[in-house]
């Protein structure tokens, strides 16, 4: 392992850390605080494909993955009020979402990569958020996989109501999908400016 490589990969650790535990706690009707500090994720694989290239990037990625499946680990031995704090099928979602997106942002990142700068990270991020989006919450919530875990009652997420309380009817899983995948397009335009103030940094040649 290049020693160059370390920061990105202890920074990919030690979000998806930060963001297994935040994820337990509450922000808002339709949020919780993991949902802010997830999308750094995004932020760290493109720094490192801008800088160090594809293959980098893609360890750093699988080293988040490792830790990431460790916390659900983990969080399937704590019981919480109504259960595990992770259960098979938010293991699951978490995994396969994180994986799947970001490989991607790596894939998408690559192919854009000599464009404007701002192009390759906005592109890959805005895709792999997506993804990353709907592959968990439909994972995790939809009561359409309820065979991947029977046991595990998710009624609750199909409640019918409102979207985010004011829209068309749709079940409560819709609704926390979209208040995510809202905050991550967010933050995936003010990520821009730190990406570039960054990869500025890192590439900057000594006087």
């Amino acid at each position: 392992m290049n020693r160059s490589h370390l920061p990105g990969i202890l920074a990919m650790a030690a979000v998806v850390v930060a963001s297994n535990i935040l994820v337990q706690f509450l922000f808002g009707q339709w949020l919780t605080w993991g949902a802010f500090t997830y999308p750094i994720a995004f932020l760290i694989t493109d720094v490192m494909n801008r800088v160090y290239g594809a293959g980098p990037a893609r360890r750093v990625v699988l080293v988040g993955f490792v830790v990431g499946v460790l916390c659900s680990l983990i969080g399937t031995q704590i019981m919480g009020e109504f259960g595990p704090l992770v259960t098979l099928r938010i293991a699951l979602g978490s995994g396969l979402a994180f994986l799947t997106a970001q490989l991607l942002d790596v894939s998408i990142f690559a192919a854009l990569r000599n464009g404007k700068w701002w192009r390759a990270p906005l592109a890959s991020t805005l895709v792999g958020s997506t993804v990353d989006t709907a592959i968990f919450f439909t994972v995790a919530f939809s009561g359409a996989l309820i065979w991947i875990e029977p046991a595990n009652d998710v009624s609750w997420a199909g409640e019918m109501l409102p979207l985010l309380g004011a829209g068309p009817v749709a079940p409560l899983w819709v609704s926390l999908a979209v208040a995510d995948w809202m905050v991550k397009l967010s933050l995936a335009l003010l990520a821009l400016l730190p990406f570039r103030l960054i990869v500025s940094h890192l590439t900057a040649k000594p006087a």
